[in-house]
């Protein structure tokens, strides 16, 4: 062991990066804190660890953003079967005028 180390070129912080994961600081409610600790204990697993999962669940399962070419798609499949479900009224209707 030496009687003095230098550490003037050192770096704070994990000796080993986590690949994939960026330490933060962000605010939560106590309440929900509270909560995702009380369920993490009772799972056996670390509450970080849970939080993340939500996070990762809620963006898998929102809604993406409407594209032009998925909405043409869609009026492509659906708009040939509301055509025919509304001409016939359309038709039906021209026809009750027109006899007056």
């Amino acid at each position: 062991m030496k009687a003095e180390y230098d550490f003037s070129k050192g770096k704070r912080g994990a000796v080993l990066p986590n690949k994939g994961k960026t330490r933060i600081s962000i605010f939560i409610d106590n309440a929900v804190l509270d909560e995702f600790r009380a369920r993490a204990e009772h799972a056996g697993t670390g509450y970080q660890t849970m939080m993340n999962d939500a996070l990762r669940r809620y963006l898998s399962e929102s809604e993406q953003p409407i594209t032009e070419k998925s909405l043409r798609q869609i009026l492509r499949q659906e708009m040939p079967q509301y055509l025919k479900e509304v001409a016939p009224d359309s038709k039906s209707n021209a026809r009750k005028r027109g006899a007056r």
